[in-house]
């Protein structure tokens, strides 16, 4: 199995931007022929999924992050980034990279990447 290492996440100010990226471990094709997802993890709240990015580049949104956030891939470098814009409180949260739907056959979970919005 791969390891998935996230960071980017940082104190940031409602209205704000903050681009997060991940890097896989492991072989280029295992990577560039799966989908990639971000997901996040709030104090008290399950993990969600905030949005999918398929091999071939085709993306899903959560709706609470439509239109504010977007997902890119670069498959060369093992990567996988969330530009996040006009941020909100309520995107505080641990951000993870992952396959979707995750499976620890090809990634464990990484340690994640603290994001905190002040109001």
């Amino acid at each position: 199995q791969g390891q998935l290492v996230e960071s980017g996440g940082d104190l940031a100010q409602a209205g704000g931007s903050l681009r997060l990226s991940c890097v896989a471990s492991g072989m280029k094709w295992i990577f560039s022929t799966n989908a990639m997802a971000w997901y996040r993890q709030a104090p008290g709240k399950a993990r969600e999924s905030v949005v999918t990015i398929l091999s071939g580049g085709s993306t899903n949104y959560a709706d609470s992050v439509k239109g504010r956030f977007t997902i890119s891939r670069d498959n060369a470098k093992n990567s996988v980034y969330l530009q996040m814009n006009s941020l909100k409180p309520e995107d505080s949260a641990i951000y993870y990279c992952n396959t979707d739907p995750p499976s620890l056959n090809v990634y464990h979970w990484g340690q994640g990447t603290q994001v905190t919005v002040s109001s």
